[in-house]
């Protein structure tokens, strides 16, 4: 599913809200996610999951290209972790 479409799908289940405010309420969300992901908080949302950041160390990367040796630096990558009730969804046969 992308953007466009959820916001389809919401719109369609919730026909008292205008397209503005449906498209406000799926940015709030979505900034506020990121906001406190960015301030090292976690997100969880409980029967979907949780979003976390994870430190990745600095390494040594090869430039594909030259092959030659390119320190990367440390840096936080986003996590999600389902929960119980989705793993399940997803393994129900």
């Amino acid at each position: 599913m992308i953007r466009s479409e959820l916001l389809q799908a919401l719109a369609r289940d919730n026909p008292g809200l205008r397209a503005e405010e449906v498209e406000k309420v799926v940015d709030t969300f979505f900034e506020e996610i990121e906001t406190r992901l960015a301030q090292g908080g976690r997100v969880e949302l409980r029967g979907f999951g949780a979003f976390s950041t994870r430190e990745r160390d600095p390494r040594q990367g090869r430039n594909p290209r030259t092959g030659a040796s390119v320190a990367v630096p440390g840096k936080k990558v986003p996590y999600f972790k389902p929960g119980k009730e989705m793993r399940a969804r997803l393994n129900a046969d």
